[in-house]
C-alpha cells in the first residue's frame, strides 16, 4: 500500500477518473472530513477505509498500489466531466497539481488545461489568482500565434480586471482584443464583439470619459436591432449604467426595462437574476433613489435566488438589502445588513467594495460617529489616486451628504 502522500494523489486521480465528487464516496464509514485529510496526504490510511473507498470506486483494492501519474489530458477530460456542484475547490487543485507536473505538455492542451483552471478561480472568486493564470493564457495565446485564441484570452482577461477594479487595464486588454479583429480579418462573432464593447464601455465609465462610454454605448445599441436573448440583455443593462452615470434617470429605468424584456427566464434564468440585482442597485443610485422600485424587484429575484444563486448572488443581494434599509432610514437594520455583507465581501466587485465602504460610513455617521466622515475622506482620496474619478465623485457626494444630514454628528 502506498505511504502518504501518494496515497492521496493515487486516491484523487482515481476519484476523477471515475467522475464523482468527495460527496459520492462519503457515507456511513466515510466523513467527509477525514476523506478530505486522506487526499491531502494528511492522515494515513487504514485497512478498513481502504476497503470502503475500493468499493465505492468499484475497484479492486490493488488499484492503489501504483502511484498516481498525473497525465495533463486525461486530468483536463476528467475535470469536464464534473459539473460545478461537484466541488471546483478539488478541480482547482488536482489541475493545477497535474499543469505543475506536467512534462512537455501539447500547447494547445496546456491552452485548454490554464483556460479552464482560471475558469475555476472565477468561479470560486479568486479573482487575483484569476488575473495571473489569465496573462499566463495569453502570453501562450501569443507563443501559439493564434488570433482566435489571443482575443478569447484579452477578453477574459479584460473581464478579470474589470471584477479587480483595474478599469486601465479593462481598457488596454478590450481595446487589443477588438484590434486583434479588426487587424486579422477575423469575423468575430456579433455577441463576442457586443461582449468586448462592453467591457470597454465599463473601463471608459469607471475612468470619467462618460461621453466615450455613452457614444460606445450607442454604437452597441445600434447593433441590436431585432436581437433578443442574453447578448442584447447585457447591452442594454449596460447602456442603463451609463445613463445612470450621466444622471439620465428616466432613459436608464427605460434601457433596463429594454433589457428585462429581450430576456426570457428560461434562456438563462443566472441573469434574469442579475438583471433584477442590477435594477435594484440602479433604482438606489436614482437621484432620488426609487426605493418601492428597488424593493419590488429584490422580492422578486428572491425565489430565483434560492434556485440559482451563488454565493457571490447572495452577497450583493444582502449589499443592495443594506442600501435599501438605509434609504428606508432602517440604520439600524442596514448596519447588520452591512456587517453580514462585509463576512463575504470577498465576493463583491471591486466597486462594490468600496461602495459597502461607503455605506459602512454612513451607517456609522447616522449612528454619532464623528470620524466616519474623515474616513471617507480618505476613502475618497484612496480611490481618486487609483485613477478611478467617477467612482470617487459617488464617495465624495456621500460626504456631502453625511455632513448636511441632520442626524450626523458635524465635523471639526
Amino acid at each position: 500500500m502506498l505511504d502518504q502522500p501518494e496515497f492521496g494523489r493515487r486516491l484523487r486521480q482515481l476519484r476523477l477518473q471515475r467522475g464523482k465528487s468527495q460527496a459520492d464516496l462519503t457515507g456511513p464509514g466515510m466523513s467527509s472530513a477525514y476523506l478530505s485529510r486522506l487526499e491531502s496526504g494528511a492522515r494515513p490510511p487504514t485497512d478498513r477505509a481502504v476497503s470502503y473507498l475500493a468499493s465505492r470506486l468499484g475497484m479492486p483494492v490493488t488499484a492503489f498500489d501504483e502511484p498516481a501519474e498525473l497525465d495533463l489530458a486525461e486530468v483536463l477530460a476528467t475535470v469536464f466531466t464534473l459539473s460545478d456542484s461537484d466541488g471546483n475547490a478539488d478541480a482547482r487543485d488536482t489541475l493545477a497539481s497535474a499543469l505543475a507536473t506536467a512534462t512537455d505538455p501539447e500547447p494547445l492542451t496546456r491552452w485548454l488545461a490554464l483556460s479552464e483552471l482560471a475558469r475555476l478561480h472565477n468561479s470560486l472568486a479568486d479573482y487575483q489568482r484569476e488575473h495571473e493564470i489569465l496573462l499566463e493564457l495569453s502570453a501562450l495565446a501569443n507563443e501559439l500565434n493564434r488570433p482566435a485564441l489571443q482575443i478569447h484570452a484579452r477578453l477574459r482577461l479584460a473581464r478579470c480586471c474589470r471584477h479587480l477594479g483595474n478599469a486601465a487595464d479593462t481598457r488596454q486588454a478590450a481595446r487589443e482584443a477588438l484590434e486583434l479583429g479588426n487587424r486579422h480579418s477575423i469575423r468575430v462573432s456579433t455577441p463576442d464583439l457586443i461582449r468586448g464593447k462592453l467591457l470597454l464601455i465599463s473601463a471608459e465609465a469607471e475612468l470619467g470619459d462618460i461621453a466615450e462610454a455613452a457614444r460606445l454605448s450607442d454604437e452597441v445599441c445600434e447593433l441590436l436591432d431585432g436581437i433578443q436573448g442574453p447578448v442584447a440583455a447585457e447591452a442594454y443593462w449596460t447602456a442603463a449604467t451609463v445613463a445612470t452615470r450621466q444622471g439620465k434617470f428616466t432613459q436608464a429605468k427605460s434601457l433596463l426595462g429594454q433589457a428585462m424584456r429581450v430576456l426570457d427566464s428560461r434562456e438563462d434564468m443566472t441573469l434574469w437574476m442579475r438583471l433584477r440585482l442590477a435594477g435594484a442597485s440602479l433604482s438606489l443610485q436614482a437621484l432620488p433613489p426609487r426605493a418601492e422600485d428597488a424593493q419590488f424587484l429584490l422580492e422578486a429575484l428572491a425565489p430565483a435566488l434560492n434556485l440559482v444563486g451563488t454565493s457571490r448572488h447572495r452577497a450583493e443581494f444582502i449589499f443592495l438589502q443594506a442600501q435599501l434599509a438605509f434609504h428606508q432610514d432602517r440604520i439600524e437594520d442596514a448596519g447588520e445588513l452591512c456587517r453580514q455583507t462585509a463576512e463575504s465581501m470577498e465576493l463583491l466587485s471591486f466597486r462594490d467594495q468600496v461602495l459597502l465602504k461607503v455605506l459602512e460610513s454612513r451607517v456609522a455617521a447616522r449612528s454619532g460617529d464623528g470620524s466616519a466622515v474623515q474616513r471617507l475622506s480618505a476613502l475618497a482620496a484612496e480611490v481618486q489616486a487609483n485613477g478611478m474619478p467617477e467612482l470617487a465623485a459617488e464617495v465624495w457626494r456621500a460626504i456631502a451628504e453625511s455632513v448636511t444630514h441632520p442626524d450626523s454628528t458635524p465635523q471639526g
